[in-house]
């Protein structure tokens, strides 16, 4: 299989880990038999400082005429700190989305085992849990119009959501729990929000499309406290924009690690994939950042290409480095591996270069030393 991958390293730590899922790919392609050819372009803080824009014409051209594309962490916080820029790197995330149309962000959440210690939660509470947010990305207020008035004194986001909107992303959803636990859950807040109730009704109607699905409804500001208190109830989650956003990234803490959660977001066009976690500027160079939802994130573009066999690889792979104990500062301050090290054994694991029985002292430990 041929492949044309876009890459947007982008921000912080992005080009580290970026660089780290184009070993695994690299490993992946030569151990059975693909091609995949990468473009390189710019979107974020770092487009800014080199171009003025965020995302550059060449970044979409290049995106559009790609399989897919790899995207690193956009962010600085030279623009977070400064609420008067007109011009921010988040623009370039927003702008691409909208470009690209890609309509879907799936978010699924794996708990490893051996990292249930990390997690805020005690371990009983994260038995069994196995679930995957489905977050519309191209509507709702990020995208809604937007005004502030002339004496400075009030502001408006409007949020606004359309059927169809809901109901492409709502199919998605539906066919993803019926290949798993058979139960979705639609995240809104129906009892004071018009876009909810809209929202509520689609997913009826739909629900009956899809008979084996049991679907239930929960507002945001429960599914948040459900979200600690019973995380195992829910299978398949459905929600919009802003409330994905916030809910994914509370679900993500419970891995034990920000740095373990990949995203996939398709559309009409291609797809793109990234990790959950933002640019984390204070490591940018220090070759110490978690590589793991980057790679993850590969594995789900291996999906989308369709080469399952090699998305499992890439997983076992990932699974073997957490079980023997590779891991990253974030997992470990003390006994931790380099992110360029993590890169290298993974990418070895899926080209059958290692195996499962690894001497530790033969790999460099890199740790820091406490007297």
């Amino acid at each position: 299989m041929k492949k044309n991958i876009a890459v947007i390293d982008g921000d912080g730590i992005g080009p580290e880990v970026t660089a780290q899922s184009i070993k695994v790919l690299d490993a992946v392609a030569a151990h059975y038999g693909h091609e995949f050819h990468y473009k390189h372009c710019l979107m974020g803080a770092v487009a800014i400082d080199q171009t003025g824009n965020p995302l550059p014409p060449e970044t979409i051209e290049i995106c559009l005429e790609s399989d897919a594309v790899l995207l690193g962490a956009v962010g600085h916080p030279k623009y977070d700190n400064d609420p008067n820029a007109k011009v921010r790197p988040e623009q370039g995330l927003l702008g691409i989305r909208k470009v690209l149309q890609l309509y879907c962000n799936i978010r699924p959440l794996t708990i490893f085992p051996s990292l249930l210690h990390l997690s805020p939660l005690k371990e009983s509470f994260l038995k069994d849990v196995d679930l995957v947010i489905y977050r519309e990305l191209t509507g709702g207020i990020y995208f809604g119009h937007k005004e502030t008035s002339t004496d400075g004194f009030s502001s408006t986001d409007t949020c606004t959501y359309s059927t169809s909107e809901i109901e492409r992303i709502a199919h998605l959803a539906f066919k993803n729990a019926q290949i798993r636990r058979k139960k979705l859950t639609l995240i809104d807040k129906a009892n004071v929000l018009e876009t909810s109730r809209l929202w509520r009704k689609v997913v009826q109607q739909l629900a009956s499309q899809y008979s084996d699905v049991a679907v239930s409804y929960m507002f945001v500001d429960n599914a948040a406290m459900q979200m600690i208190l019973n995380p195992k109830q829910f299978d398949v989650i459905l929600t919009e924009n802003m409330f994905g956003d916030i809910i994914s990234d509370e679900a993500s803490v419970l891995s034990g690690s920000l740095g373990l959660a990949p995203s996939a977001s398709v559309g009409n066009i291609t797809a793109l994939f990234e990790p959950i976690h933002g640019s984390y500027p204070q490591a940018a160079g220090k070759d110490i950042a978690n590589p793991i939802g980057s790679i993850l994130s590969t594995a789900m573009m291996l999906d989308y290409f369709g080469l399952f066999q090699e998305a499992k690889r890439v997983r076992e792979a990932v699974s073997w480095t957490l079980e023997n104990k590779f891991v990253t500062k974030d997992i470990d301050p003390i006994n931790f591996y380099f992110t360029s090290t993590l890169g290298e054994l993974i990418a070895d694991y899926v080209g059958h270069k290692i195996t499962d029985q690894v001497n530790h002292e033969n790999i460099e430990l890199r740790k820091s030393t406490v007297i």
